[in-house]
């Protein structure tokens, strides 16, 4: 695997090889059943995996978590948004991103105040270093999309990307555009 350094620099994504056998043919790789390459299902779950496997090992060793950068996306977009906003717009159980809001403060990214109408909640802004970072995290989520997407030409991400918004759309209203 290759590994991120903390620059700004390149940050591929790590291709998983076989081991090195003995000189001679390549073998084939064994085929994937008809059936299943028709499902859209199967290439959904298969494309998953290889994000999971290929692009997050990467993306973590650049220094980015993606329970944070979901918190911090959203704040990014001029949300203060109480802890419990912020976990009902996210889907996050509000007891799990208690902890990721602990995380993120210690490193600076965020405050956490009283709200002055409700002494019970708290607002949660982003601090500047948190805008700084948002900016740098943003340059290498495209890095990988851009990687992954490679056999892709724009009009074909665009499209797809309509595809799936529509569908994530039709399965969780937060995923509906305007």
């Amino acid at each position: 695997m290759i590994t991120a350094s903390n620059d700004m620099a390149s940050y591929p994504i790590p291709v998983t090889t076989a081991p090195s056998q003995a000189p001679g043919p390549t073998p084939k790789a064994p085929r994937i059943p008809e059936e299943l390459l028709e499902s859209n299902l199967f290439l959904l779950k298969r494309l998953g995996d290889a994000v999971r496997e290929q692009v997050m090992p990467a993306f973590v060793a650049a220094g980015c978590n993606p329970y944070h950068n979901a918190v911090l996306f959203l704040l990014g977009e001029g949300a203060r948004d109480t802890q419990a906003e912020i976990a009902d717009a996210l889907d996050f159980d509000r007891s799990q991103l208690v902890g990721i809001l602990d995380e993120l403060e210690e490193q600076g990214l965020i405050e956490r105040r009283r709200d002055p109408n409700d002494r019970r909640r708290h607002v949660v802004t982003m601090t500047p270093a948190g805008k700084r970072t948002v900016t740098k995290r943003r340059e290498i989520m495209k890095q990988f999309e851009e990687q992954f997407l490679a056999p892709l030409d724009e009009e074909s991400r665009a499209t797809l990307h309509s595809l799936l918004l529509k569908v994530a759309g039709h399965h969780d209203e937060r995923f509906r555009l305007g």
